[in-house]
Parts: C-alpha cells; sequence; structure tokens
C-alpha cells in the first residue's frame, strides 16, 4: 500500500496534467494509516505537491490541500520548518483560505516543538506574516494564528521578537484593519498576559493593555462590553488581578457600576461589568471583594429584584459564581431578609416563562444549595435549609413537577437541584416524607433520553454515597437505591415472552 502511495506520488510528479492522478492518491493516502506513511517519511518527495497550490483550480487546490494535510501529519514539524520554509510562507500568502488553514495548522504543530520554534523565530518573514494572519477574513485561520503567536511567547526569545522589536509595528498595524481585528489583537496579548508576571509586563510596556484599558472606559458602549470580557479574562490570574488594582482598574469598573444609573445604555455593558466582579470575587475572596465594592453587590441584588429578563439571568448567574463556595454562600447569607425575598422570586422565576431563565435558575439554584461532605456544619446545613424552603411554599414539589415537564433541560436542571441537596440529611428527610419521590428516583421509565438517564444517575449515586441515607431511608429503599446503581445509567430490565402454539 505504501509502495503504491509513493508510486502515485512519483506519476503525479511527473504529469502535465495531474488531476487523475491526485484523485487517485488521496484515495491511496487516506487509506494508509499515520504509522506506515512515517516509515516511509524520508522518501517522500512533498515539493511537487506544494507547487500544483499555484494554479487556479479548485479541485486541484483542494486535491492538494488534503493529500499534504495527510502527509505533514506524517512528517517532523522541524524537517517541515527546515525544508519548506518558502511553501509556508507563499501559503499564507494564497488566495485560497484552505491552503492558509493547512499552512497555518502547520505553523502550530512547528511552534509546539522546542527546536522548531526557533527556525521560525530566525525567520522574520514568516513570522511577520503569521501576525498578518490575524487579520484574515476566515476567523479559523485568524484563531490558528492567534494561537500560534501565544505558544511562540511562552519563551523569552518570543516574548522579545513580539514586543521589542519592529513586529510591535506590525501588531499595531494589523489592529488598524477593523474593531473585529483590534479586538483579536487584544485577545492575543491578554492570554500572553496570563501565562506569567513577566509576559504581562512585556505586553504593559508595548502600551496594548493601556489602549484596551482605555477603550473600557470610553464612550462607545458596545466597544466597553467587548472590552470588559478581555479584562475579565486578565483577572483569573493573581498577576493580572495585581495589575489591575495597581493601575487602578478595578475602582474605575466600580465607579462605572456607579454611574450606569443616570446612564440610559448601560443595559448594553452592565452585565459585562457584574460578571467582571463576579468572577473576581470567586478567583479572590468573596468577603473581601464584596466589602471593598458594596456597589457590586448592591447591584446584583437591584437587577434581580428588577423586571428586565436579561439583567435578571446575570444576576441570577452571578449569584450562582458568589455562591458557588462557601465564603461566597455566608456573605449572601449577611443580607438576610433580602436574600431570603429573592430566594423566593428565582423559585417563582423557576417556573415561569422564559424557559432560558428558568434554566439559569435552576443552574443557580443548584450552586447556591450544595456542600460537600466536609462543609456540613450544624450552622451551614441550617443555611441550605432555610434557603430551600425560601425557594417556595412547596420547594420540593415545585421542583418534582419541572422534572415530570416533556422538556428535556427544565427535567434535567430539576434533577440537578435533588442532586445539589442529595447529599444533605434535612434533604433526605424530606424526600422520604414525600409522598411516591423515593419510587420516582428508581423508576427508569421516566427518563426518556441520554441526557436525562444520566442526571437520575448523578442523583441515585450522589444519594448512595452520602453517610447518612442508609439511616435516613431504611435499609429497603437503600439497597434499591444500591442496586440502580449498580446497574448503570442505561439498564433495561429484560421482559420474557412465552410463545403460544397456535397464537399469531
Amino acid at each position: 500500500m505504501a509502495e503504491e502511495v509513493l508510486e502515485l506520488l512519483a506519476r503525479v510528479s511527473g504529469a502535465e496534467e495531474p488531476l487523475e492522478e491526485l484523485r487517485a492518491l488521496r484515495v491511496a493516502v487516506q487509506a494508509l494509516p499515520l504509522s506506515a506513511l512515517r516509515e516511509r517519511a524520508p522518501d517522500i518527495r512533498l515539493g511537487r505537491l506544494f507547487a500544483l497550490l499555484d494554479v487556479n483550480d479548485r479541485e486541484q487546490v483542494a486535491l492538494c490541500v488534503s493529500i499534504l494535510e495527510r502527509f505533514l501529519q506524517a512528517v517532523d514539524p522541524l524537517y517541515v520548518i527546515q525544508n519548506f520554509r518558502e511553501e509556508l510562507q507563499k501559503g499564507l500568502f494564497h488566495p485560497d483560505d484552505s491552503v492558509k488553514l493547512l499552512t497555518v495548522a502547520q505553523v502550530g504543530r512547528i511552534v509546539e516543538n522546542s527546536d522548531a520554534v526557533r527556525e521560525i523565530l530566525n525567520n522574520p518573514e514568516l513570522l511577520r506574516q503569521i501576525i498578518y494572519c490575524i487579520g484574515g477574513e476566515k476567523i479559523a485561520v485568524a484563531k490558528e494564528a492567534i494561537k500560534s503567536l501565544s505558544r511562540i511567547a511562552q519563551t523569552q526569545d518570543g516574548l522579545e521578537a513580539l514586543f521589542a522589536s519592529n513586529f510591535l509595528v506590525d501588531l499595531k498595524n494589523v489592529m488598524a484593519t477593523s474593531d473585529v481585528v483590534r479586538y483579536r489583537v487584544y485577545e492575543l496579548i491578554v492570554e500572553i498576559s496570563s501565562v506569567s508576571a513577566d509576559s504581562l509586563n512585556y505586553c504593559a510596556n508595548s502600551g496594548l493593555i493601556s489602549e484596551l484599558i482605555e477603550e473600557l472606559t470610553g464612550d462607545d458602549v458596545l466597544v466597553r462590553a467587548t472590552s470588559i470580557e478581555m479584562v475579565t479574562s486578565l483577572a483569573y490570574t493573581k498577576h493580572g488581578r495585581q495589575y489591575l488594582a495597581q493601575q487602578g482598574i478595578i475602582d474605575k469598573i466600580s465607579n462605572i457600576i456607579i454611574g450606569a444609573d443616570s446612564d440610559p445604555f448601560s443595559g448594553f455593558y452592565l452585565p459585562g461589568f457584574v460578571k467582571f466582579f463576579g468572577n473576581l470575587a470567586i478567583v479572590d475572596s468573596p468577603q473581601q471583594i464584596c466589602e471593598r465594592y458594596p456597589v457590586f453587590m448592591e447591584k446584583v441584588f437591584g437587577m434581580a429584584e428588577g423586571h428586565d429578563t436579561t439583567m435578571i439571568g446575570v444576576a441570577v448567574d452571578t449569584l450562582a459564581i458568589l455562591g458557588s463556595n462557601v465564603e461566597g454562600k455566608q456573605v449572601l447569607q449577611k443580607a438576610g431578609s433580602r436574600f431570603q425575598h429573592l430566594l423566593n422570586r428565582i423559585g417563582h422565576q423557576a417556573k415561569n416563562p422564559p424557559a432560558e431563565l428558568r434554566l439559569r435558575c435552576l443552574d443557580a439554584i443548584s450552586s447556591l444549595l450544595y456542600l460537600s461532605p466536609d462543609q456540613q456544619t450544624e450552622d451551614l446545613l441550617g443555611m441550605t435549609e432555610s434557603w430551600f424552603a425560601a425557594l417556595s411554599s412547596q420547594p420540593l414539589e415545585l421542583f418534582r413537577s419541572i422534572s415530570t415537564q416533556p422538556f428535556p433541560d427544565l427535567h434535567c436542571g430539576a434533577l440537578r437541584v435533588f442532586t445539589a441537596i442529595a447529599n444533605q440529611p434535612w434533604a433526605q428527610k424530606l424526600m422520604l416524607d414525600s409522598p411516591g419521590f423515593v419510587e420516582y428516583i428508581v423508576d427508569r421509565s421516566v427518563e426518556p433520553d441520554k441526557a436525562s438517564k444520566d442526571a437520575k444517575y448523578e442523583l441515585v449515586k450522589a444519594l448512595v454515597n452520602s453517610k447518612t441515607i442508609a439511616e435516613i431511608f431504611g435499609n429497603q429503599y437503600y439497597l434499591r437505591l444500591r442496586a440502580y446503581l449498580h446497574e448503570g445509567p442505561y439498564y433495561v430490565k429484560a421482559v420474557s415472552t412465552t410463545a403460544v402454539e397456535g397464537a399469531e
């Protein structure tokens, strides 16, 4: 088989009109295992295939791209950059996007190889062309270029090349292409900045982070909305948060939230600014963030208590993030009756349209109520029990009624609520005291699809793994749950049938 591929490759090289040979070669190459191609890699001559890309024939180009894609997977990245440097450069200039994508994907392989990446750093024209690929029309090409440049910047030499040379001018030239491309460059800068404090310093010294921050506080509300997403990504790392704090950026964002009440267009950017503080609180300290920036909590509560479903959704998501750890739960508990009323509102929203907000409410409730076994102190169990009771006059029946509705997303969302509280003794007692509830849990016939079966199985697993379940549910129910768990999520009970003579 490998011999046939090499023979076809030789015929392609010698043919004036190679379409027929290319079709046959593509079939042969796709059928050959990569291991066999790797064994014969030294014998593979790809120069002719690259040359055949320089035509205005879509089928020929498509065939060559498909064949090269397969061949190049079998060739070492260092060999590719050492032997096909010019071809890669031409490929990045090629008018056909499939050729650009093939080429930039090879660059992606090369930058993952510590020896091969040096070859790119020693080839300024190739590196410059990768930078200009960020401005390409095809988003897949731009994404691969961003990924490759981000990888290049993980070395000291790469950082020096991108930020301490003329390539910085190229980056800024690309940014001028359009608003979309400018934000692709910001995306690259944030990715590089997230690697280390040293990387962040290079990016900061380039002036590009300052430009991003200026857009955050500018007059264009849509630009604000986009830039806050980038700044939020920067805040995921400790050195990123320290930089934002030192530069006074977090205070600026807080002040923008304060001023949002008087801005009729704040609806465009406010959700992103609130999410920023929600993410900041969870990666840092919920208590410290909420105490230092009280406007954040006030705004979240105000949004959740309002009537704009978009804002309610953002507030509910933020409460879910905040309440996903114990410190955040305790911050919410300090809000007292106001948070209890808010829980009642979330419970009400969970059973009323729109469906997308119902699902977000269900997921928030799961996040707020969950406690891992090591977090289950008497105080925290009492807190989650009171929160559950605040959701509705009959919360267990509320979620059970949602779980029986013919909407898979909502059905699974309700099951996730049960799973979140399944390891807490007060919830196990409620389940046992609710007529027919345990039978519903072990009834496989009510789960119509894979997602539902998986969600039910997670609920059963959470119950069985609880230390208090055997005592509270009793041995009979406990053994039924154990059997369900042992049988797996997709078990179907065998039904025996008896053939009767003479029956039709």
